[in-house]
């Protein structure tokens, strides 16, 4: 064993003549330990909500969203489709004309963001989990029918099991024009609610869904469409997929897949937990203070001892290094503990969600965490650094201050 770290061991297990030593040592311990504890259950927090959102907008949104980069809606024919397909990686293309409207069911109305789909929409299988009431369909023997968000549904007491009252959907067509009719100004279609989805707040308060031509029709957008939804056949990478897709239809248009869709958000998320992991090492370095006024006490309290192995020949890297590995075993025992602890938190909250969100439409009913290697290796890290950098000064006074009496 390294004689350094086989007396610095000695002087960390055995009594002390100074209690007030072993008080601060526990201190330091017990701080870095919560310290500890804390980072790495934020950063499993801030995992699990990241995996959260993930699965949320995978649900809704496509693995490949095409769009223009300037402009509202592009033309699509027959070329363009069959191009599209014949790229590697592409499965399923949705066709889809999503626009504003205003809707109205019996007395209420509300404005809404209607998003009219082709067939092949119901082939990505992409809500088929989030039905809450009604059946996911859109069209059935000549029937147009709409699947609305469960927060449309309750801002219009929409009944999806009854077909007396239809769901009338208005769009403005033309606001400069004048006459005496106001039908000149908006498009009016009806249609039949089908089923009710049901996943986040923001989309279930202002979606609809509804057949293509239906759109189509209301909002005269002939073959033009907002965008198009590729599901992947998997075989090959999503950036793959992607490029080949990229390639196909040039620098006009863009290709984004599903967490591009929301980089603002994950950019967002991302930052928060980068603030969180600075401010919690601050709080770690606070807590590594104690080990500094630990090892100068020790210095003093060992001052015998450290003349005796001068005496004996020791050099003053010797010194030095018992020192810095004594305020490393202080500062692994804490963290050690801190890593444990943090990671027993993490397991009871995912095995049993001991915190809950607090609202009662949360979309989960506590908090989501997930734990990760590197979040652990990168905290262990950070204590490395900030343990050598606190032990560093009375480590090197100590060596120095035995070396100048020598003199």
């Amino acid at each position: 064993m390294n004689l350094s770290l086989f007396i610095a061991r000695r002087y960390f297990f055995s009594g002390r003549k100074k209690n007030f030593i072993n008080i601060i040592s526990i201190l330091a311990i017990t701080g870095i330990a919560f310290s500890t504890a804390a980072l790495v259950i934020v950063l499993s927090v801030f995992n699990g909500l990241e995996d959260l959102l993930r699965g949320l907008y995978t649900s809704f949104d496509p693995e490949l969203k095409i769009e223009l980069k300037k402009g509202k809606s592009f033309e699509v024919n027959e070329k363009l489709m069959d191009q599209l397909k014949e790229v590697p990686g592409v499965g399923i293309i949705t066709e889809v004309i999503e626009d504003y409207a205003y809707v109205r069911y019996r007395d209420a109305d509300m404005v809404v963001t209607l998003k009219g789909v082709s067939d092949s929409f119901l082939d990505q299988h992409r809500l088929d989990n989030s039905m809450v009431e009604g059946k996911l369909i859109l069209s059935q023997n000549e029937i147009d029918y709409a699947v609305v968000g469960r927060g449309v549904q309750y801002a219009l007491s929409l009944n999806v099991t009854e077909n007396i009252h239809p769901l009338q959907v208005f769009y403005i067509k033309n606001l400069k024009a004048t006459g005496l009719d106001p039908s000149q100004l908006y498009a009016r279609r009806i249609i039949q609610p089908g089923g009710v989805f049901s996943i986040e707040k923001n989309y279930d308060d202002n979606y609809i869904f509804v057949p293509l031509h239906f759109a189509q029709d209301l909002l005269t957008y002939g073959n033009k469409r907002t965008s198009l939804e590729i599901k992947t056949t998997g075989k090959l990478s999503l950036q793959e997929t992607q490029a080949g897709v990229a390639n196909v239809l040039g620098p006009e248009f863009s290709v984004l897949t599903n967490q591009q869709q929301h980089a603002d958000l994950y950019r967002l998320l991302k930052i928060e937990k980068l603030f969180t992991f600075i401010a919690l090492t601050l709080l770690i370095l606070v807590a590594s203070i104690n080990i500094f006024f630990s090892l100068m006490m020790l210095v003093l309290d060992k001052k015998k001892d450290i003349s005796v192995l001068f005496a004996m020949g020791s050099s003053t890297n010797l010194i030095r290094n018992i020192f810095l590995s004594e305020g490393a075993l202080i500062a692994f025992t804490g963290a050690l503990a801190g890593l444990v602890l943090g990671g027993a938190v993490c397991w009871l909250q995912d095995s049993f969600g001991l915190i809950g969100m607090g609202m009662e439409n949360a979309i989960v009913s506590s908090y989501p965490v997930k734990m990760k290697l590197t979040d652990f290796a990168l905290t262990a890290l950070v204590i490395v650094m900030i343990t050598t950098l606190v032990s560093f000064y009375p480590a090197r006074l100590a060596a120095r201050s035995y070396a100048l009496e020598r003199l």
